[in-house]
């Protein structure tokens, strides 16, 4: 006997079915996740309202259309054609419900889960701006972005996917049976066969089809890690003749990838057909036993009908419900990861000096410090910068250099001992009022998507461009800028892809200089400049530093030779210090460093 579709077949579906296939995460303290993910629906309770009372309105409509269907036929079948058009008009209304429902459904689902994920993304994005240097060193930057991106995207999804059709789901399964159980308990039994039948093949098929689909996943990472690996290192697998073995090393996981692919989509295949075999089986038991029970005048025959419509209803939402909680659970515990991040403590910018009349006289007592536990890079350093003074700081690679930088910036605090500007602890000083007195030119040039105007502002945003061209100029950077296409107005493409790396590097000292800093620090700040613009920049350096304090890390020596005060580092130690003079004289480690690089043996 022909049916009608099931109501439930219109709903809005989240992501099921077999082409679902992601691996599912499991949080590990999902209760207290969900808590406090919860919270962040306790602000949109109206709006969560609305939706379950439109999701109730959906499946009251999508239970009880089967049993006005089921009247239809009787009505029919007994040739009482006088309450036909009523039933019929009431089936009428109650699909129109069910639509208008259904689009409300989505819509509301859309609205809640963006308004949720966006205050979401931005208690997230204000904290990461927050956290001390020290916690984006030690982590993964393409993990924070993945919390950023991917796992409040997973969250989205569920939101807007899963909820309501949890909700449904649920809804839909007490209000099918309990309809069933109304209309014949013996058929209701019956058909409990068929709900056993699915859900033992369900979770077979499902089993088997999440190992294959896994095992895929990872082998496409290892396809792609060797087309990356290729691709970006192609001049060292040239030079060294090895694309037969590039090639025979992607060919042998391709094919592997091949078959396990071939045998996942099998079984996904399998799903539709194995599920309506399960159905149709369900459908024979429901018209022979619905068959026995009309004759014997038990239920009518628009029941039959019913009850077909009802066995398909009845297992859809089980099979959702099962793909909806390995969303849920992967949801779950991208909140946890998320959460991780929020959990953190923000940088400690505490301190309510300011440095409104500061000289720049920086002195470092008795400082020691340590990235890790018990590996001191800094012990027992002692230093005084002179206001106005060009210091410049060198030694080999680890010596503690940057370290010495990154403490008077307060990106990381001392173990022990004290960093004072004009005799205030830094600690005691807002660390934005440090921060604004301080420019720093790193060696990794910073620049970002957008005009060469507002890079060069970022730094100062009340600048005027009189001074803004005026910094550019004395930077040796004007005219590189007055030929690009559209001046001070072009855009930086890919954060300054479309410069070379010289003039990224005069562009971020122009930034440094508009700043008007009463501290520079340059750190190896003309290291992609060539020799005779370096010089330039020298030259204008002499200039743009006086009145200010400037701590300058070098590995190139000839750019330090007019220092006023070099200090010699090694292992987080001042070995020497002196001027240029002075030092070559001494003949110890300073003499050692200049003579190699003048030698050509280093650089």
């Amino acid at each position: 006997m022909a049916s009608s579709p099931s109501l439930n077949q219109y709903k809005v579906p989240g992501t099921r079915g077999p082409r679902n296939h992601q691996t599912v995460e499991k949080p590990n303290e999902g209760k207290k996740t969900l808590i406090r993910l919860a919270r962040y629906f306790g602000s949109e309770w109206p709006m969560l309202a609305a939706l379950l009372g439109v999701v109730f309105v959906v499946v009251v409509c999508s239970v009880y259309a089967p049993k006005q269907q089921s009247s239809a036929i009787d009505c029919i079948a007994e040739g009482s054609f006088v309450q036909l058009p009523a039933v019929l008009i009431s089936m009428l209304v109650i699909y129109g419900i069910h639509s208008i429902g259904t689009l409300l459904q989505s819509r509301f689902s859309a609205i809640l889960s963006q308004k949720i994920i966006k205050r979401m993304r931005e208690d997230l994005f204000e904290h990461i701006v927050n956290l001390p240097i020290r916690y984006l060193d030690s982590h993964s930057h393409g993990d924070i972005m993945s919390r950023m991106t991917n796992d409040v995207e997973n969250i989205s999804n569920t939101v807007s996917q899963s909820l309501s059709s949890m909700f449904s789901g649920i809804l839909t399964i007490i209000g099918t049976v309990g309809m069933m159980i109304y209309l014949c308990p013996q058929l209701a039994v019956l058909s409990c066969f068929t709900v056993i039948l699915t859900l033992v093949t369900t979770k077979f098929l499902s089993g088997a089809m999440r190992r294959f689909y896994r095992k895929r996943q990872v082998l496409l990472g290892e396809l792609n890690g060797t087309v990356e690996e290729m691709i970006t290192g192609y001049k060292t697998v040239t030079a060294y003749n090895r694309q037969q073995a590039v090639l025979q090393e992607f060919e042998r996981t391709s094919d592997e990838l091949t078959k396990v692919g071939i045998v996942a989509e099998i079984l996904a295949g399998s799903m539709g057909p194995v599920m309506n075999l399960v159905n149709n089986v369900g459908f024979v038991i429901i018209a022979a036993f619905g068959g026995y029970f009309a004759v014997h005048g038990v239920i009518s025959i628009g029941i039959i009908s019913a009850f077909i419509v009802y066995a398909k209803q009845f297992g859809r939402p089980i099979d959702e419900l099962a793909q909806i909680y390995g969303q849920i659970q992967t949801a779950i515990a991208g909140a946890e990861r998320v959460f991780a991040i929020m959990d953190e403590e923000c940088e400690d910018k505490s301190g309510n000096l300011d440095m409104e009349d500061a000289q720049g006289v920086i002195t470092f007592k008795n400082v020691n410090f340590s990235y890790v536990e018990g590996r001191r890079v800094l012990q027992d350093f002692n230093l005084v910068v002179k206001a106005g003074h060009k210091v410049a700081l060198v030694g080999a690679t680890g010596s503690g250099k940057t370290t010495v930088v990154n403490l008077l910036m307060r990106f990381y605090d001392v173990d022990s001992g004290e960093i004072l500007i004009d005799g205030k602890n830094i600690k005691k000083i807002d660390c934005r009022e440090l921060r604004r007195n301080t420019a720093i030119v790193l060696q990794d040039t910073v620049l970002f998507a957008d005009t060469v105007r507002n890079n060069l502002k970022y730094s100062g945003t009340d600048a005027t461009d009189e001074e803004m061209e005026e910094a550019a100029r004395a930077s040796h950077c004007h005219n590189m800028i007055r030929r690009l296409k559209k001046g001070y107005d072009t855009i930086l493409a890919g954060a300054g892809d479309n410069l070379s790396a010289g003039q990224r590097q005069l562009l971020a000292i122009a930034r440094a200089f508009l700043a008007k800093p009463k501290i520079l620090i340059l750190d190896e700040a003309t290291s992609s400049v060539d020799t005779r613009t370096e010089k330039k920049i020298q030259d204008a350096m002499v200039n743009l530093m006086k009145n200010r304090t400037s701590l300058i890390i070098a590995h190139r020596l000839s750019t330090i030779r007019d220092a006023d005060f070099i200090v010699v580092m090694d292992q987080g130690r001042i070995v020497e210090q002196g001027n240029h003079e002075e030092l070559l004289k001494q003949k110890g480690r300073y003499y050692e460093l200049y003579m190699t690089q003048f030698a050509g043996n280093a650089t």
